[in-house]
């Protein structure tokens, strides 16, 4: 078992920045690919970015593409979202995720992570 725990969520306004950061405990956090996602009100949970067991390889959705930026820092089993000039539009409750198997560029759907966090909200205001 891997527990993730969410943090650094909150109201923020349009241009600003936040860090996220999913402290995880359990399972050696090396072995794990790492991902974030969010959900909107009334939406479905879509694919943010993921990074690789060492951090050398991430992905990002293209919505954040060149605003959000995933680290790791396997030291301190802990996974980063630094996200920056957030919209309106970023508003969502923010999960991470850890995968075993992980397929790179593919890995954005839901059922290939194995565990997940409780989440963090996020808002941003115009």
């Amino acid at each position: 078992q891997v527990q993730l725990v969410e943090s650094g969520g909150g109201l923020v306004q349009a241009g600003g920045s936040l860090r996220l950061s999913c402290a995880a405990s359990g399972r050696t956090f090396s072995n794990y690919a790492m991902g974030w996602f969010r959900q909107a009100p009334g939406k479905g949970r879509e694919f943010v970015a993921t990074i690789s067991w060492s951090g050398s390889t991430t992905y990002y959705a293209s919505s954040v593409k060149g605003r959000f930026t995933i680290s790791r820092d396997n030291a301190k089993n802990t996974v980063y979202l630094q996200m920056n000039s957030l919209k309106p539009e970023d508003t969502a409750v923010y999960y991470c995720a850890a995968a075993a198997s992980w397929y790179g560029s593919s890995s954005r759907r839901e059922y290939e992570y194995d565990y997940w966090g409780q989440g963090t909200q996020v808002t941003v205001s115009s």
